[in-house]
């Protein structure tokens, strides 16, 4: 973990994650165990650390990866599972289980428990092929808190990029983007990074749909018809949002230092720069939420698990991450 001492700061009252270990025949399990050795190492007492995990299989996740449990200074709360699970091997009948981690985590956070969550990654085919409505951490926190538009924020460093949309095919996008949909995420991304980065005025680059951002409508019209109004219907409430700017020069580097973060209208347009800036370092922050929840930037990689070969970059960051927004907040 890079963490550095310098980057937490001591504050009044130590901040206060739970961290859900997610699919348990996944590597969630292994990577909280890596990451709660790090911060045992380096940030004993600063940090109260709570993982919701059953406490068997946490014990056996661990030493398999060369890690005591016994040593780690991080509270585990025992929630059973189902059925024994198996590293790899997916068991629907603990798809119940998985959701139960989230309901937990927020049920604590309600209660004043904990400041902040950290999710590590589910298998969302075997929630939804348990019965259990799930399209995703993103829309089922949402759902459960009541906020009416959560918005996928991925982080690197300084690199801040959301998205207008997520997991839509490339043919729905275009329908999936409206000018009332644009400002409202404007909104919530402007009110956000004021509220948990403590920026006065966020910068807010607008990427175009099109190449070119439709060159004049040549390559198409949806950067006429309804980003630049979104935009300008945006600036009229105070919002420093600018474009629509072609996606392959708002992230230049000169034009990146201009913004503090990039609003990209579909997935693969704005994540893989991100990726390719902080691979296996970056972090999946809702926006929208009245709760604080960071996430990895990846999968359950079912393949890895119980092998110690996964990488715990992302959560970790995403656990510094959880800690620098408690403070600033």
């Amino acid at each position: 973990m890079s963490t550095s001492k310098a980057e937490i700061n001591h504050s009044r009252s130590r901040p206060r994650i739970v961290i859900t270990s997610g699919e348990p025949a996944g590597i969630g399990p292994e990577l909280c165990a890596q990451v709660a050795a790090a911060f045992t190492r380096d940030f004993r007492g600063e940090v109260e650390l709570t993982c919701l995990v059953d406490r068997h299989l946490f014990e056996e996740r661990s030493r398999a990866i060369g890690i005591e449990p016994a040593k780690l200074s991080m509270t585990i709360e025992h929630r059973p599972l189902a059925v024994a699970s198996r590293a790899g091997e997916l068991d629907v009948r603990n798809a119940g289980y998985v959701v139960g981690l989230l309901d937990v985590a927020l049920e604590g956070i309600r209660a004043g428990r904990f400041d902040a969550m950290v999710t590590a990654p589910v298998q969302k085919s075997v929630i939804a092929e348990s019965g259990v409505p799930f399209s995703g951490h993103t829309e089922y926190l949402a759902e459960h808190t009541g906020a009416p538009l959560p918005i996928m924020m991925l982080v690197a460093d300084s690199l801040r990029v959301a998205l207008a949309t997520t997991h839509l095919p490339l043919r729905r996008v275009p329908d999936a983007i409206s000018r009332h949909k644009i400002v409202d995420i404007l909104k919530v991304m402007h009110a956000d990074l004021q509220r948990l980065w403590q920026i006065e005025r966020p910068r807010i680059a607008v990427c175009g749909l099109n190449p070119h951002a439709g060159e004049n409508g040549l390559l198409g019209d949806e950067e006429i018809q309804t980003i630049a109004p979104a935009i300008e219907e945006a600036k009229g409430l105070g919002i420093d949002a600018y474009g629509p700017i072609p996606a392959d020069t708002a992230f230049v580097p000169r034009e990146l230092e201009r913004y503090d973060a990039i609003l990209a209208m579909y997935h693969d347009q704005g994540l893989p720069v991100l990726k390719h800036a902080g691979f296996g370092a970056a972090v999946n922050v809702t926006l929208g939420l009245p709760i604080i929840r960071t996430s990895v930037d990846h999968g359950t990689a079912l393949s890895l698990a119980g092998t110690g070969r996964a990488d715990s970059g992302s959560l970790a960051a995403a656990l510094q991450l959880a800690v620098q927004l408690v403070e600033r907040r």
